[in-house]
């Protein structure tokens, strides 16, 4: 069983700011060294020869190049636009800037 204790339980609930009854700290240091042996256990677990996984699969990229392609110029792009204004779209405002 792990060393934590009620007196833990009791300094952590300080530091957050929980209030917690008696029976509430002794019942929560039981289950915080069940949580810390669970994850002692899990750390034995894998040794040094077990290489660290991000992803219990492989994964592979499935991206294409970023290959530079058509660009239109401000023009082309501007053609559709209902308004613009010095190469850039023009558009209502939506906040007042009063």
């Amino acid at each position: 069983m792990a060393a934590i204790n009620r007196d833990d339980v009791a300094h952590l609930a300080r530091l957050a700011h929980i209030e917690m009854s008696d029976q509430e700290l002794d019942r929560m240091a039981g289950e915080l060294a069940v949580i810390v042996d669970s994850v002692k256990s899990v750390s034995q677990a894998a040794g040094d020869d077990v290489p660290a996984t991000s992803h219990p699969i492989p994964l592979s990229n499935v991206f294409r190049e970023d290959v530079v392609g058509h660009t239109f110029t401000a023009e082309q792009a501007l053609s559709g636009a209902p308004d613009s204004d010095e190469n850039r779209f023009k558009v209502p405002a939506i906040l007042d800037e009063a």
